[in-house]
């Protein structure tokens, strides 16, 4: 597990390599504001193979924060993950781990009836209730959410790990109503706030693409403040002595400013609304942001505004859109999926760039 000695002697080494800010908290320590995801790519050994020496360039050159979920890549990228930990020339307790479950898994690659295998691997065997599927494939019942944290720890090799999220839980809204997905939602958190006694996980969240972007009155609408209302109940009951919810992610570019532009979350007041960025720093919850290159567009694409260009630090494109995108207030980390070496030192070099100030950030939307 990551731990405060092991990421702050992992910044350390870096000196004043990097710009402003490159560095912020998280949980325990310290993690870097751009991470490695690993999401896209074929299910192949040639791209296993490309991911791990990215993952350990990665880890090597400045980024110490790997996302992953369980279902990416049909588990290949967990066990990647895992293989560039034990390569790389840093600590276990230097690098923040995230993982997510919620998706029924495939293991190496897609079989050749999904269906069948999602019935004879998970419904037959008991693991998941068919009342529990959303769209065939996803499920958020505790049984089933505690089976993928294992699944996980198994295949990163990993004793612990450092945020487990709950995986777009709106997709449950198109079979139950909200209520009883806040309820799934708080079962699922009980048995993570004991998995987090138990010293399994650092801490845990919610990893989402539509619910907390939308407007309250769209049907994939998710409110924050209840979900964590939901992970203090979870806590109480166990025991815990407060909340291990850490982190919300959700996609966020200049062209997806959503999280910033919609005011999606009702204030502390329950007067008004304001955004998911704002509500979480409020609330003390770190927003991780996926999906910072739009999946590669604006690296390669016109998609930014050159107005906004304009006004970003970075050589290239890329390094740009990765800048707006950890220049958001409340914004940790912004994650960019990345399966070569040579996009890993483009990505980690936007890092020697200091991101917008705040009011230069807020002038963009004016």
């Amino acid at each position: 597990m990551a731990t405060t000695r092991g990421t702050w002697a992992y910044r350390d080494r870096f000196g004043d390599r990097f710009g402003r800010t490159y560095f912020r908290r998280f949980g325990p320590g310290v993690c870097s504001s751009i991470g490695i995801g690993t999401y896209l790519g074929d299910p192949t050994d040639e791209v296993d193979d490309r991911y791990e020496a990215a993952l350990a360039t990665a880890l090597d050159h400045g980024i110490n924060h790997v996302d992953t979920a369980v279902n990416y890549r049909h588990g290949r990228s967990e066990r990647v993950v895992g293989r560039a930990l034990e390569r790389a020339s840093v600590d276990r307790d230097a690098v923040v781990v995230a993982t997510k479950g919620g998706f029924v898994p495939f293991d190496g690659d897609r079989p050749a009836d999904p269906a069948a295998y999602v019935r004879e691997r998970f419904v037959e065997t008991g693991l998941v209730d068919p009342s529990d599927l959303a769209r065939g494939c996803h499920c958020i019942a505790p049984n089933f959410v505690e089976a993928m944290l294992d699944r996980s720890l198994s295949n990163l090799g990993v004793d612990a790990v450092d945020c487990y999220y709950v995986h777009n839980p709106e997709t449950q809204l198109e079979i139950r109503d909200r209520e009883a997905v806040y309820d799934r939602l708080e079962a699922a958190f009980e048995r993570l706030e004991r998995r987090r006694a138990a010293g399994d996980l650092y801490g845990y969240g919610v990893a989402t693409w539509e619910a907390f972007r939308v407007s309250a009155d769209h049907e994939k609408h998710l409110s924050l403040p209840e979900i964590l209302a939901r992970a203090e109940a979870a806590a109480d009951r166990v025991g815990n002595d407060d909340s291990g919810f850490l982190a919300v992610q959700l996609p966020f570019n200049v062209v997806m400013a959503d999280a910033f532009t919609v005011d999606s979350q009702p204030t502390p007041d329950g007067d008004g609304r304001t955004s998911v960025l704002e509500r979480a720093h409020e609330a003390g919850v770190h927003v991780v942001a996926s999906a910072s290159l739009a999946q590669g567009d604006l690296a390669v694409g016109e998609g930014m505004p050159s107005e906004i260009d304009a006004a970003l630090a970075g050589d290239t494109r890329a390094q740009r859109a990765i800048n707006f995108a950890r220049s958001a207030p409340g914004v940790t980390t912004a994650l960019v999926g990345a399966s070569r070496t040579t996009h890993v030192e483009e990505n980690v070099a936007a890092g020697t760039f200091d991101p917008l100030g705040a009011r230069t950030f807020d002038a963009v939307f004016r």
